[in-house]
Order: C-alpha cells, then sequence, then structure tokens
C-alpha cells in the first residue's frame, strides 16, 4: 500500500469524491492482488510487473477510472469511452460504481500484464 495514494485520497476537496477514490482504489487492490500503487502525473497509478493497470484521476465534477491494457475486452458503452487499448469512465456525484464489474474487467486486462 501507498501512503501517498492514501494522502492524495485524503485531501480531495469533495467528499463524494474522496469516498468514490477509497472505493475505486479498494476495486483495484483486489482485482489484481500484486498491483503497486505511486502517484505519478499528480494521480494516483496502478501498475503490474511495471506496467500501466489503472488510474484514479480527478477533475471539479467527476472522478475518472480507466483501465489500460483493454484491447479485446467487451466494455459497456457508452459509460466506458476512449481507443481500444484504454477505458475510461467518468463518475459523476450520485453515480454508483458496479464494483462487480470493474473488478471483472481489471483483472481480465491486467491478466496478460
Amino acid at each position: 500500500m501507498s501512503q501517498e495514494v492514501i494522502e492524495f485520497i485524503d485531501i480531495l476537496k469533495e467528499p463524494w469524491q474522496r469516498e468514490l477514490a477509497t472505493q475505486l482504489r479498494q476495486t483495484v487492490l483486489q482485482a489484481i492482488p500484486d498491483v503497486a500503487e505511486r502517484i505519478q502525473y499528480k494521480k494516483p497509478h496502478f501498475l503490474k510487473n511495471g506496467k500501466y493497470a489503472a488510474v484514479i484521476s480527478t477533475s471539479k465534477d467527476a472522478v475518472s477510472f480507466t483501465i489500460f491494457n483493454a484491447s479485446g475486452l467487451a466494455f459497456p458503452e457508452p459509460m466506458f469511452d476512449g481507443p481500444p487499448e484504454r477505458k475510461t469512465v467518468r463518475l459523476r456525484q450520485g453515480q454508483a460504481v458496479d464494483a462487480a464489474q470493474l473488478m471483472s474487467l481489471l483483472s481480465q486486462a491486467a491478466a496478460s500484464l
């Protein structure tokens, strides 16, 4: 576990963003047990075998979650967007997260890293 990732989440201004980012982080930690986490480019990045698996980023009105190595996986549209190799979902306040779905997609994407 990375203290700097925990601190990044703890200082997010909006409580709903802290809650959502914490939930997304926990989903990553469960889906990819051997994941490494660090702050890079001022965002929490999650790596497996030194390769990007996921990233959490925030903006004024959303928390974005990107899954890397996504080519060939079936992502629900229009919820996820982006090029085939990485898919991003933008979550807004009050929007529910399907943790089981994210965990499945993450596990599949990280399997070949």
